[in-house]
């Protein structure tokens, strides 16, 4: 192969060297910071799942407080008021609710992305997210990795048999660079953080066993549908929060009729919760 294209192929190792130092940094940064209280549910479900995610667990702690309810065709609608709460992300996915919306509608509304976009910028400043240019820019030179690899074979005019090596010369810098593509926003102080709690906190057999609204909220936050559907089965179905709606037919009949024994919001033992 000529000169030019070892600098191209040179070029493309580069550019995946300072996007890896770019990323490692953050998660060097995110070591010394990401240490601390536990956050909210809200917080841990965008760190597990992402908007959508976060959107959930408000809508389960605001259900909870009779303060939203399922609607037609897989929609939530408002109930009332939000009730007692100062949780921004919960008043901003309720003051977006002016009417019935399935769940990736409101996730995308105004006033649940600013709610939900300020969270993340706290997550963010604990160390717990990636900082968003460091993030973004690693991001843009990985996309140049594959640019800089297929560009230098015709930039430089090779040809034939020299074109394929040159081609296959790039392969591995491109492999690493989608690999690196594929990793989440999150830092490894927020993995161990996630895992940690689901060891502390495994999903109950059965929901009985929880009485307590808040810790209903944080089993949604780290396992999701699961426990939408041990928790809530009715609402989550009806309301559209499943990611993958469990078929009735395969569900027990007890989860298929209600769930008249929700855990309270205020954690005090026994059934019942909110009227429909």
């Amino acid at each position: 192969m000529s000169t030019g294209m070892w600098w191209f192929i040179g070029a493309a190792w580069v550019e995946l060297l300072l996007a890896a130092l770019l990323l490692r940094s953050c998660g060097t940064r995110s070591e010394e910071t990401g240490a601390g209280a536990t956050p909210p549910p809200q917080a841990l479900a965008l760190l597990r799942g992402g908007r959508r995610a976060a959107v959930t667990v408000a809508l389960v702690a605001l259900h909870q407080r009779g303060a939203v309810a399922a609607g037609r065709k897989h929609t939530i609608r408002a109930n009332g008021g939000p009730g007692r709460t100062r949780d921004p992300v919960q008043l901003g996915v309720h003051g977006a609710l002016h009417r019935a919306l399935a769940l990736r509608t409101l996730a995308l509304r105004p006033e649940a992305r600013r709610a939900v976009d300020a969270l993340r910028g706290e997550l963010r400043g604990a160390g717990l997210l990636r900082p968003l240019a460091r993030w973004w820019a690693a991001r843009v030179l990985l996309v140049c990795v594959p640019v800089t690899a297929v560009a230098g074979p015709f930039t430089t005019g090779v040809s034939g048999a020299g074109l394929a090596r040159a081609l296959a010369a790039g392969v591995p810098a491109v492999l690493v660079a989608v690999a690196l593509l594929r990793l989440p926003d999150t830092t490894r102080a927020a993995r161990r953080l996630l895992t940690g709690l689901r060891e502390r906190y495994p999903l109950p057999s059965h929901r009985r066993e929880v009485t307590d609204g808040r810790l209903v909220q944080l089993y949604v936050a780290l396992y999701g549908d699961p426990a939408l559907a041990l928790f809530l089965p009715r609402f989550s179905r009806d309301g559209g929060l499943l990611d993958r709606p469990w078929e009735d037919e395969g569900a027990p009949r007890n989860d298929r009729e209600d769930d008249r024994n929700r855990p309270p919001s205020d954690g005090a033992p026994g059934a019942g919760g909110p009227s429909r």
